[in-house]
């Protein structure tokens, strides 16, 4: 079959057992980067970590869509090392449908945890859209060729643009981009009324899935060029232009159609994607290339077992806001609060307390994945 051929190609790495050490560099700061701004001690952060109010792009933006990227660069690696084993590739089709539905299913727990009240669960969730992003890239990877998977990502990008600024909402007309009058929050207002994470909309709403699909793709034709034939000096020169390309045409993209996460708009696709393209093209480059890989081998570390970073740093975040325990100045808060407080509130700023917190969550969760590292146990779904 032709579709075999083409996936069905040598991996070319740094190291034994076909991984490419880069990518697990990349995933670990993509993972490292997604607790810390998960995890402000307080109520307050720099602006730097939090997401923009709407229109723009901070770098808190940018995890999620380079998380995105990456399971789409991570999904073509996975699926030709099962075909080098002997899998056929039509076999294939059935563990991308259980393992997308066990990420789904595990979003859905995270959301519910501790209470799982069913009349107000959150549908949609972080989890809930890598899995339907992983379950179409690596269903239109196997089944499609590169040029066709090129334009997709353009279908899926020019697709959402016209249905967001020609369809006409009700009360709000055609075009509105804000908050409530999108259409994509009128379909989500639909759909998930009472399960979503803004009164309004979700950002990780159903419409806005399609773009995110696109993000995932472009990971995908990522590994393709980097699996390819040409050296590793022209395939960083490759990934770096096309990450110049994509940035350059967000950016002007969002003159009329603004980089805005909630609603992962087509700019925001092209800004981020070029963006995590950049990125991993300098760890590509230094780790693989230039040898010079001491500086990634903690988050190498995260992103052997990213999925249980994330699931883990989740529900601990969420047992310590369970925990009720006045604050210092005697006003309630909860154990994370408490945590802040006593151990950096009493000589830092609230802003930088509540960054040391992340700091020190992270590291944490960095030992507890050394120690899983060192004893070969990762979480697989």
């Amino acid at each position: 079959m032709q579709v075999l051929k083409r996936i069905h190609r040598p991996i070319e790495s740094s190291t034994s057992g076909g991984r490419l050490r880069s990518l697990d560099v990349f995933r670990g700061l993509t993972i490292a980067g997604m607790i810390l701004v998960n995890s402000p001690g307080n109520e307050t952060a720099f602006g730097w970590l939090e997401h923009s109010a709407w229109n723009g792009c901070t770098p808190t933006d940018l995890v999620f869509p380079f998380f995105v990227f990456m399971i789409g660069m991570s999904l073509v690696f996975s699926l030709n090392k099962k075909i080098d084993q002997g899998t056929p590739a039509d076999d294939l089709f059935t563990p991308i449908l259980k393992r997308s539905a066990l990420i789904f299913g595990l979003g859905l727990f995270l959301n519910g945890f501790p209470y799982f009240h069913l009349a107000t669960i959150r549908i949609p969730g972080v989890l809930q859209r890598i899995a339907l992003c992983y379950f179409f890239a690596a269903i239109l990877y196997l089944v499609v060729r590169t040029e066709v998977l090129v334009a997709m990502v353009l279908i899926f990008l020019l697709h959402y643009w016209m249905l967001m600024t020609h369809i006409v909402v009700p009360y709000y007309g055609a075009g509105n981009l804000s908050p409530e009058g999108n259409l994509a929050s009128y379909i989500d207002q639909a759909l998930f009324a009472g399960h979503m994470y803004r009164p309004y909309y979700d950002p990780e709403g159903f419409l806005s899935t399609g773009p995110a699909i696109a993000t995932a793709l472009m990971g995908v034709l990522a590994s393709i060029w980097v699996r390819g034939s040409k050296t590793p000096k022209e395939k960083i020169y490759g990934l770096s232009i096309m990450a110049g390309f994509c940035i350059v045409a967000g950016w002007v993209w969002n003159i009329t159609f603004p980089i805005n996460k909630a609603l992962w708009t087509s700019s925001f696709v092209l800004f981020t994607g070029g963006l995590a393209l950049a990125v991993f093209a300098l760890c590509y480059g230094l780790v693989e290339l230039k040898k010079m890989d001491h500086w990634g081998r903690p988050f190498e570390i995260f992103g052997k077992n990213a999925i249980a970073a994330y699931v883990l740093h989740i529900l601990f975040l969420k047992i310590q806001n369970l925990i009720h325990i006045a604050r210092r100045d005697g006003t309630p808060g909860n154990l994370r609060f408490w945590i802040t407080d006593h151990f950096f509130g009493w000589w830092a700023t609230p802003k930088l307390a509540s960054l040391c917190y992340a700091l020190a969550y992270t590291a944490l969760w960095y030992y507890v994945v050394r120690a899983l590292d060192r004893r070969k146990i990762y979480l697989k779904v």
